[in-house]
């Protein structure tokens, strides 16, 4: 990096974190800290419930998930729009009319104390876990590519959070997620164009097409059943509908986004726009990770992204044999571009068909290579990152991109990261305060539960740093996020809809079939991992359908017999 690039990355930071301090530096009660005053506009809203999700694993991960898979992974956003709706229609009317600040308040209102605290404290541990990987995800890529070192990084990440979202609370959070975003948007439309451009000139954006689509990136819809397979229309539809109303209907970090609107029109219109524009986002990105894979058509890439993996290799007794690898890649690379150029300039259908079909069983070699690279680099070090994903995008901007573009490209990275982490520390102290500790001790001063605000969002923020600093690297980090939150979501969803739904039942009922159903998601969560061969294998969108299923269904019964033994008592009581 040079000078140009550090005055980029850091002028941009201190701008948005300077900015939100000054925007929000007073506060006269709780409500305001915790709400902002319910004086946010539709489109603040939007950014900011858009941002709260779009961490910097977004953009780290998805352009490397779409180099590697092609868009596919979109399939995953498929029902959110759907959820939008839902939520627009049944639980956002609900949350204003109750003016309350957490979502589990009103468990409390339709089922009991016991009830709240539950899914509050379900919310706080699956979020927290989240929270510190929204740190560390950044920061160990970040370390790994350019040599920083990961525990400060973390710490610098965590302690610019900490400062404006304890002092500025819910406002300030907002406020820099529109900047933010702002700086996101840019930074990854740059990027796309800078990629067109860099390509040769008879490669026109509908030759990359061909060129992606022939090399099996372009296919976006599967609408097989095949539980093997990830991510299909079924999945993100179905399982996808179930994670997205969880997460926007229940997860605190996204309602209280929306609880802090003026009127209930405002939230509305807000969540509309986070439904119309997440999918084109996400589109739009992995796009960008398919022109990537394009890119790397005509231009040389590393046998293995990650710089670290290598690094370890390297100094191996398998250094030899990692070392051929790289040099039978780097002749089948020359075949790939001579092919590819002949292609962009062959006229006839039948020569183009012909030299795709060459360059896709070159293509298929050169993937063979990497999973050869990948099993020498475990023989190396068994405990090294094998997959790249996360490194493919990071790698071409601090190859590529322009002096002044690697900081601003850098900053989006960081913006990203520092707006999910900012939503969810403003979110866990609020929980903390308002559904365990306000609940547990009140009758106190609105000035004592705003410091108590303050207080356990900084120690939040301690602790999500403390994960960042202990955490390890999975497959992919994007997924590991949705993962955790899988584990969690459905059962929590499965409450609010029989609160919401099912009036028949009662609280003690849904209580224990809570309990149970979360044993048994994790006892399920546990198997799975055994019979698919890791937990990168695991098809965790239907666990949020699940633990939905779950939850209502042992309600139910648990309701029917227990009142069957109600009416017992009663007509014996009466005899």
């Amino acid at each position: 990096m040079q000078q140009i690039d550090w005055i980029v990355l850091i002028g941009t930071l201190l701008f948005i974190v300077c900015y939100g301090l000054y925007k929000s530096r007073s506060h006269k009660d709780v409500d305001d800290y915790l709400k902002g005053g319910n004086s946010a506009r539709w489109w603040t809203i939007g950014l900011s419930v858009m941002a709260t999700q779009a961490s910097a694993i977004t953009f780290l991960s998805t352009p490397g998930q779409a180099f590697h898979d092609g868009l596919g992974f979109v399939q995953f956003y498929i029902g959110l729009p759907i959820a939008m709706v839902i939520i627009c229609l049944a639980f956002i009317p609900i949350y204003h009319r109750l003016k309350v600040f957490t979502a589990y308040e009103y468990l409390e209102s339709r089922f009991d104390k016991k009830t709240r605290t539950l899914t509050a404290i379900l919310f706080l541990i699956q979020r927290g876990l989240a929270c510190g990987i929204t740190i560390f995800a950044p920061s160990i890529i970040l370390s790994a590519v350019l040599g920083w070192n990961l525990l400060y990084l973390n710490i610098i990440i965590g302690v610019l959070v900490i400062l404006y979202t304890v002092s500025g609370g819910t406002k300030a959070v907002s406020v820099t997620q529109k900047q933010q975003m702002g700086v996101i948007f840019l930074g990854m439309l740059i990027a796309f164009l800078l990629i067109l451009n860099y390509l040769p000139l008879d490669v026109s954006f509908t030759k990359a097409l061909e060129i992606a689509g022939a090399n099996g990136k372009m296919k976006i819809l599967d609408f097989s059943f095949d539980f093997e397979n990830r991510y299909t229309v079924w999945s993100g539809l179905i399982g996808g509908t179930f994670l997205a109303l969880s997460y926007f209907g229940t997860d605190q970090s996204q309602v209280q986004r929306y609880l802090s609107g003026s009127n209930v029109k405002q939230s509305q219109m807000g969540l509309i726009m986070n439904g119309l524009l997440k999918v084109p986002m996400q589109f739009f990105i992995l796009m960008v990770g398919t022109m990537v894979f394009v890119f790397y058509q005509f231009n040389y890439s590393p046998l293995h992204f990650n710089p670290a993996a290598v690094k370890d290799v390297m100094k191996s007794e398998y250094a030899e044999d990692y070392k051929a690898l790289e040099t039978e890649k780097k002749s089948l690379h020359q075949e790939i571009k001579a092919k590819q150029i002949a292609y962009s300039k062959a006229e006839s259908l039948s020569q183009q068909q012909g030299l795709m079909q060459e360059i896709k069983l070159l293509n298929n070699t050169e993937k063979d290579l990497r999973e050869q690279s990948k099993a020498v680099i475990e023989k190396a070090n068994p405990n090294a990152e094998t997959n790249d994903k996360d490194y493919v995008f990071i790698h071409f901007i601090l190859n590529n991109l322009p002096n002044g573009l690697i900081g601003l490209l850098l900053a989006v990275i960081l913006c990203a990261a520092m707006s999910s982490t900012a939503s969810e520390l403003n979110a866990l102290g609020s929980t903390t305060t308002i559904d365990l500790y306000k609940r547990n001790r009140p009758g106190k001063a609105d000035k004592h539960y705003l410091n108590a605000s303050r207080g356990f969002t900084f120690l939040w923020g301690i602790m999500a740093i403390v994960v960042a600093c202990t955490a390890n690297l999975f497959d992919n980090l994007i997924q590991l996020v949705n993962i955790i939150g899988s584990i969690f979501y459905g059962n929590v969803l499965g409450i609010f809809l029989l609160a919401f739904f099912i009036k028949y039942v009662k609280s003690f009922a849904v209580f224990i079939a809570a309990i149970i159903t979360q044993l048994l998601i994790f006892a399920l969560f546990y198997f799975a991992i055994k019979h698919y061969g890791g937990i990168d294998k695991v098809p965790y969108l239907w666990l949020n359908l699940i633990g939905s299923i779950l939850v209502i269904a042992i309600a139910l019964l648990l309701q029917v017999v227990m009142g069957k033994n109600d009416e017992e008592k009663l007509i014996s009581s009466e005899v």
